[in-house]
C-alpha cells in the first residue's frame, strides 16, 4: 500500500496532495497536461525532493521531511516507465531486460525472465536491436525492463502518449495483465480518460497542483461538478457491467447491471467478464412518456437526482435509473419538458453509441 502527503513550492504552482493506492490495485492520476501529475511521481521516485511531505510503502518510510528521512530514488525498489521508453540502444533486447535483472536483490518467483517474455510477448524482439522496433515494442520491452528489477511499486507516466492509437489497447491489454496476474500496485499518470476508464481500480483528480477528488471511477465520473476537470466532451457515467450474451447474427453484446440489460454493439467478449460501460452524457436523450416504436434499443425509466448549475445553454442532468446515467440537453429542452430534481423520466441511448473504446476491463 501507497500512502503519501506532499507540498512543494513551483513557480508556477503549488503541489499539495495527499492520497492512498492499495496494494495489488491501479490508481490512476488524472488531469490535463501541466497539472503536476508528473511532478508527483517523480516526488514518490525520489528525483524531486518536496519542501514537505510523507511517503510509505508498505511498512518503509521512504520520504518524512518532519524527521529528515530520505531514501535515494535507487534504494527504494520503485520501477518507472517514461514516456519515451529509454532503452539502451548499443544493448539488443533481451541485454536491456537482463540489466533490469543484474540489478536484482529479491527474487520474486512470479517476476522472471521467461514470465515477463511471456506476458509481454516479446520473445520474437529479443535478439532485436532498440532501433528495429515500433513504438508499442519498445514500450513493452522498458515496462518488462522494469518489471526486472523487482519493483513493489510501478509508476507510469503516460506510457501510451506516443503510441498509436490502434496499439494502445493491445498495451492496455498487457498493463491489466501486471496488475491480475502478478498482483502488482501501479501508479498510472494518463489525461487520457479512456485509458483511465478502462485500467484505473482508484482514480485521483488533480488540477493545478492539488487533489480534487478521490474515488472509484464510477463515483469520480457521475460527479457533476466535476465534468469541468474530467473534461466535458467526454462527460457521462460510468456503469460496472457483465458480458450476458452475444448475439452473433446482429452483432449485439448484452451487458447486465444494476439497472437491468445495456445493449451495445460489437464486442463478442468472453461471458461472464467484467467490463465498464462509458455512457457519455451526450449520447443519451429523455422523455417523459415510455418512448414507443423506436428503433432505440436502451430505455430505463429513472429519477432527477442532480443537476448541473452553470450557465451554459447545455445543461447536464443526473438520472437514478438503479445506477447513476447523465444526459446532456439544451437549455430550451430542459425549460419545455420542465424538468426538475425528482422528475420521473424515460432515458435513451442508442446501442450503436457505445463502441469498443467506450468498454475498459474491470477485474
Amino acid at each position: 500500500m501507497l500512502t503519501l502527503s506532499l507540498t512543494h513550492e513551483f513557480k508556477e504552482f503549488q503541489i499539495n496532495v495527499e492520497f492512498t493506492a492499495d496494494a495489488g490495485s491501479i490508481t490512476s492520476l488524472y488531469g490535463r497536461s501541466g497539472s503536476g501529475k508528473t511532478s508527483i511521481i517523480n516526488m514518490i521516485a525520489g528525483l524531486k525532493k518536496p519542501d514537505s511531505g510523507f511517503i510509505k510503502v508498505g511498512d518503509d518510510i521512504l520520504l518524512d521531511t518532519s524527521d529528515d528521512i530520505y531514501i535515494p530514488p535507487e534504494k527504494r525498489r520503485l520501477g518507472y516507465i517514461f514516456q519515451d521508453s529509454r532503452l539502451f540502444p548499443h544493448l539488443n533486447i533481451s541485454g536491456n531486460l537482463l540489466y533490469g535483472i543484474k540489478k536484482n536483490l529479491n527474487n520474486n518467483s512470479q517476476i522472471t525472465f521467461d514470465s515477463i517474455v511471456d506476458i509481454l510477448k516479446i520473445e520474437p524482439l529479443l535478439e532485436r536491436k532498440p532501433a528495429n522496433l515500433s513504438g508499442g515494442e519498445k514500450q513493452r520491452v522498458a515496462i518488462g525492463r522494469a518489471l526486472l528489477t523487482q519493483p513493489r511499486l510501478l509508476l507510469m507516466d503516460e506510457p501510451l502518449a506516443s503510441i498509436d492509437a490502434q496499439l494502445r489497447g493491445e498495451i492496455l491489454t498487457f498493463i491489466e495483465e501486471l496488475r491480475n496476474k502478478l498482483g502488482l500496485t501501479i501508479i498510472y499518470v494518463s489525461h487520457s480518460i479512456d485509458e483511465v476508464i478502462r485500467l484505473a481500480d482508484k482514480m485521483v483528480l488533480i488540477s493545478d497542483g492539488t487533489k480534487k477528488a478521490e474515488g472509484n471511477v464510477e463515483e469520480i465520473m457521475s460527479r457533476l461538478d466535476l465534468h469541468p476537470l474530467t473534461g466535458r466532451f467526454d462527460a457521462g457515467a460510468v456503469l460496472s457491467t457483465k458480458v450476458e450474451s452475444y448475439d452473433e447474427k446482429y452483432d449485439l453484446t448484452e451487458l447486465s447491471f444494476n439497472a437491468g440489460t445495456l445493449r451495445v454493439t460489437g464486442g463478442n467478449l468472453p461471458i461472464g467478464s467484467k467490463v465498464r460501460a462509458h455512457i457519455r452524457a451526450r449520447d443519451v436523450s429523455i422523455m417523459l412518456d415510455r418512448p414507443r416504436d423506436t428503433s432505440i434499443l436502451n430505455i430505463f425509466e429513472g429519477t432527477i437526482v442532480d443537476i448541473s448549475d452553470n450557465e451554459d445553454s447545455q445543461i447536464d442532468i443526473k438520472i437514478d435509473i438503479g445506477s447513476p446515467l447523465i444526459a446532456r440537453v439544451t437549455r430550451k429542452s430542459f425549460d419545455e419538458l420542465g424538468l426538475r430534481v425528482g422528475s420521473t423520466v424515460f432515458t435513451m441511448l442508442k446501442a450503436v453509441a457505445i463502441d469498443r473504446r467506450s468498454l475498459g476491463g474491470k477485474r
